[in-house]
């Protein structure tokens, strides 16, 4: 708080408070973000921030808009059983399905090369090979083979594993440029990692080839900025703003000074902490500035992964007190002035599959007592210094999270007061929001505590962040996003059953069986469920944010500005 007091200093010091800054046009828009993107490679990329800007410059065969509905995006149309589309064959005693997608004709790649399905069947090779790290392989091996019709390169047959009834919600099942990507795999793809260092996207991403979507990417400064001009082959209508720049300000304290500067015109989703969002909401009203603050209910969920590995946390004692230890009511009400809402598990209530059920769920409110007891039964005994500890080793537990967030920060020394006052010692030592994604938490590297948030879109199976097979290792190349290290068979056959009930009713009492598990179990504690936050300037027409994982980014090309 005391480093964004002193920017507010500055920034009035300056003048930057009073000084009329032009509304920004369709000539340029500058966008400021907190989070730097660790690559555009859709098939590695694992972070928010790389999300968000890859849907400037990339599509996938379908979408889920703002509204929660699945449409066509690079595909014609979304196939279906009802059509006829869409069918579940029997192949050697195993229901399976197979679906029918074409590809739009005009949909090119930015060097005027056709997108065709041996994109796809580039992608799909790349995605499963053994040596390359993807933060979800099972969206690509859901996907058994893909055929294309001899006549026409655009139709292809995709055969899936099992029938499973979400086949068509392929949002993240991107294409690859053949042409260029697939001899950088041959060179390099036997060696572990060596695609994703030697890709085209890490070494070129300035290609025009690489990018399928309503812009091309002109400049990349890593730590400054990422620009993006219209891509002329994008096979949509042109888009109104002729530049976007994505700066990078890792700083959230330091935001709104260079929003109030014209050094940014618009704060993205990954920008403002939410404190600081409720101020300026409050400033923009009574000062009457030009911007409009969002807040807007999403699916993200705030929580903190416990690593399993770590012999004081593997106790499920020791997990139910951390969490009993947590009030987390006072938490919202203190930090976010109740508008964001209490987290009792990784379903969101946005999302079909919510419950609050006490009778399905395991709720845990605030009880100094009963954490205090169950860390008693779990021999971590008080200690004179005010900390508890067994066999003379103390209770203590490194707690990690994304270094700069000012929200993220705010809520660890809360949690950390918390802790303490019940003979918790908690260590906080956070990194650079680069590292801890694609080093710390990929490969399981961090020691207790984790405090990160999922986003992901209504009735997802939870399957890269919950199953067994999902554990990132040396043997899978940290493949999945278990971090946890979390094991349980039951859910494991949950999530079997899930992806392959049709019915929707008994669908959510296979997800109830989940959260049963993973609320009795704790390998996670949850914390609150996000509002999306961003600024845009009042001149910003046709944006709407979505409060789930396909951002508002994916209809850039409605933006405008005039």
């Amino acid at each position: 708080m005391l480093n964004f007091a002193k920017g507010m200093l500055l920034a009035a010091a300056l003048g930057l408070g009073a000084q009329a800054v032009a509304a920004p046009t369709n000539a340029e828009l500058k966008i400021g973000i907190s989070q730097e993107f660790e690559t555009m490679n859709p098939l590695i990329m694992s972070m928010s921030a790389s999300a968000y800007m890859y849907r400037l410059v990339g599509r996938s065969l379908v979408n889920l808009t703002p509204d929660g509905k699945w449409v066509p995006q690079l595909a014609k149309e979304i196939p279906s059983l009802e059509k006829g589309t869409a069918k579940i064959i029997d192949d050697g005693g195993k229901k399976k399905i197979v679906a029918n997608w074409e590809i739009i004709e005009a949909a090119k790649w930015g060097d005027g090369k056709p997108v065709i399905c041996q994109d796809f069947i580039t992608a799909h090779t790349i995605a499963t090979a053994p040596t390359v790290t993807v933060g979800e392989k099972e969206q690509w091996t859901q996907v058994e083979k893909i055929d294309i019709d001899p006549k026409n390169p655009k139709k292809c047959t995709f055969k899936y594993d099992k029938a499973i009834w979400s086949f068509y919600q392929l949002a993240q099942f991107f294409p690859i440029p053949t042409h260029l990507e697939m001899p950088v795999f041959q060179k390099h793809g036997k060696a572990k990692e060596g695609y994703e260092k030697n890709s085209n996207y890490v070494r070129n991403p300035t290609n025009p080839g690489l990018y399928n979507g309503p812009y091309v990417i002109t400049d990349v400064k890593l730590g400054s900025h990422v620009a993006f001009a219209p891509n002329k082959n994008f096979y949509g209508k042109q888009p109104n703003i002729k530049k976007i720049v994505v700066k990078l300000i890792p700083n959230t304290g330091t935001m709104e000074a260079n929003l109030r500067s014209g050094t940014i015109d618009m704060i993205s989703v990954l920008g403002l902490d939410f404190d600081q969002a409720l101020a300026f909401e409050k400033k923009a009203k009574a000062e009457n500035l030009p911007f409009d603050v969002h807040f807007v209910p999403s699916v993200t969920y705030e929580h903190i992964d416990l690593n399993l590995d770590n012999p004081i946390l593997k106790d499920e004692r020791v997990r139910k007190a951390l969490l009993y230890s947590i009030n987390r009511d006072d938490l919202v009400k203190a930090l976010f002035e109740g508008r964001q809402e209490v987290a009792l598990h990784n379903i969101s209530p946005k999302d079909a599959w919510f419950t609050k059920d006490p009778k399905v769920i395991t709720v845990y409110n605030y009880s100094k007592r009963t954490a205090g007891k169950l860390l008693d039964e779990a021999g971590w005994k008080m200690g004179a210094d005010g900390f508890r500890s067994k066999d003379g080793k103390r209770l203590s537990l490194v707690f990690q999270t994304t270094a700069g967030n000012k929200t993220r920060e705010l809520v660890q020394v809360y949690l950390q007061n918390q802790w303490k006052q019940n003979g918790i010692e908690v260590l906080v030592k956070n990194e650079p929001a680069r590292v801890f994604f694609s080093e710390t938490m990929t490969k399981r590297k961090f020691g207790g505590l984790a405090m990160f948030a999922w986003v992901s879109s209504p009735e997802n199976s939870p399957r890269s962040t919950v199953s067994t097979i999902a554990i990132p290792s040396q043997k899978n190349s940290f493949s999945g996003q278990n971090f946890m290290g979390w094991s349980n068979k039951n859910v494991d056959k949950d999530l079997d059953a899930l992806d392959l009930e049709f019915n929707a009713a008994k669908r959510i009492t296979i997800v109830h069986d989940i959260l049963k598990h993973y609320t009795n179990d704790v390998p996670v504690l949850p914390l609150y469920y996000r509002s999306d936050i961003s600024v845009t300037p009042k001149n910003l027409k046709n944006y709407k944010m979505s409060g789930h994982q396909f951002y508002e980014t994916n209809n850039v090309e409605d933006w405008n500005l005039n």
